[in-house]
């Protein structure tokens, strides 16, 4: 019987027999791919066989690893299992301020996981078991879904607030608002998605690279002092046990 084309495992390592078939796409495009994944053997070897292709791998355990690994990578690998958060949450946190592609790599096959996984920002799915040429040409896919976007990357304006990311200036009636970095980047969380609410640990998350809430003091600090320096409390409105939303006086 022909030999069935390898398949990556939920726990245990892709078959190594690799063959002709498998060489690398001719695709000229190689990226700095973030591998976040608990299991060491699964994303050894899922690096290893991106390594031979050609691309540049870094690797994170833990949801916090992850948020601290992040910098300048161009595409990211995720299993949405993780031991210290919420998968979901994470990929949500990972997507908010940022457009670097996501694909979430699970094991979780449910319709309903795929849906939640989607929606919580990841820009594909794939199940374990799975080829390893599908997961190259998916993220082609989405990287060339994405590179448009990439280019540019837009300014938010809520107005008379405007924030522009890529020269990092905030606005408010024409007039330049002085922050500091983590008042920029949290009021920047809020205005991606202007009205949504946006939890204490998401923002931790996001703003501070932390993924307990223990020391989220240090949010209402920062909070408050946006808030004085937006001129109203009302840009920034507190829901109650959850979170806070953007807005509008």
């Amino acid at each position: 019987m022909p030999q069935q084309a390898s398949r990556f495992r939920t726990t245990a390592e892709p078959s190594e027999r690799f063959g002709a078939e498998d060489t690398p796409l001719p695709d000229p495009n190689r990226w700095q791919v973030l591998v976040i994944e608990a299991d060491d053997r699964a994303a050894s070897s899922l690096s290893r066989h991106l390594e031979e292709h050609g691309h540049r791998v870094r690797r994170a355990k833990t949801g916090l690893e992850a948020l601290r690994a992040r910098q300048d990578v161009e595409v990211i690998l995720m299993d949405l299992e993780l031991p210290d958060v919420d998968g979901l949450d994470m990929c949500r946190s990972l997507t908010a301020t940022s457009d670097v592609p996501l694909l979430a790599v699970t094991s979780r096959a449910d319709e309903t996981d795929r849906v939640l996984g989607l929606r919580a920002g990841a820009d594909d799915y794939i199940v374990k078991p799975y080829g390893f040429q599908e997961l190259l040409a998916r993220m082609e896919a989405v990287m060339r879904r994405a590179s448009p976007a990439r280019q540019e990357q837009r300014v938010l304006r809520v107005e008379p607030l405007v924030l522009d990311p890529l020269v990092r200036s905030a606005q408010l009636h024409g007039e330049r608002l002085d922050l500091t970095r983590k008042e920029f980047d949290l009021l920047h969380v809020l205005m991606v998605r202007p009205g949504a609410v946006v939890s204490r640990q998401q923002l931790m998350q996001c703003v501070w690279q932390e993924t307990e809430t223990a020391q989220s003091r240090t949010l209402d600090t920062h909070v408050a002092a946006l808030r004085r320096k937006l001129g109203s409390a009302d840009w920034i409105r507190t829901v109650r046990g959850v979170g806070f939303r953007l807005g509008r006086p």
